[in-house]
């Protein structure tokens, strides 16, 4: 069994990834109601209920992930430096991500060079990214799709209609 040193550490990995979830909870909560309920969504969004419990298990995998790397690569000074500040990178985009949500995020690849890094310090560390590399790969894909289908189509004015003086006429 390990110690309890021990296990606060594993506390502190798992929780800390959660805070930013917690967050964004909580921000973004009026915004379903008032206004993400009233988009057009692509046909395979999945339900609402299912979004918390799947972010809470990434979360949890992953802050699980950066302490198995933190303790087998010799903390943040030694080999598990880089990974960790890679760790410390894509979470922080996470987070950013829920608040801007349209903007157009290609974050899965800094997640995939943490995955790539975690490996190379600890397999399952490593393995432990794969499903958040895939949900958030598929996070990407809807929020392209939702994008897509509620952004009003562009005009088709021609350019002498756009540079023509209204008052000529």
């Amino acid at each position: 069994m390990q110690n309890k040193g021990e296990i606060a550490k594993i506390v502190g990995a798992v929780v800390l990834p959660q805070l930013g979830g917690f967050v964004n909870g909580k921000l973004t909560r009026t915004q379903i109601t008032e206004w993400y309920n009233h988009l057009n969504f692509p046909w395979f969004k999945p339900p609402n209920w299912l979004f918390a419990p799947v972010w809470t298990a990434l979360y949890s995998g992953m802050g699980y992930a950066s302490y198995l790397v933190w303790k087998t690569g010799g903390g943040f000074g030694g080999a598990a430096q880089l990974p960790l500040a890679l760790y410390g990178t894509q979470l922080a985009l996470n987070w950013a991500w829920t608040p801007i949500f349209f903007g157009y995020h290609q974050l899965k690849w800094v997640i995939a060079a943490t995955g790539v890094a975690f490996y190379r310090i600890n397999k399952l560390a490593g393995y432990l990214f794969i499903p958040y590399f895939a949900w958030c790969a598929f996070a990407s894909l809807l929020n392209y799709n939702i994008y897509k289908l509620n952004t009003p189509p562009a005009s088709t004015a021609t350019i002498e209609e756009v540079t023509e003086n209204p008052k000529s006429k």
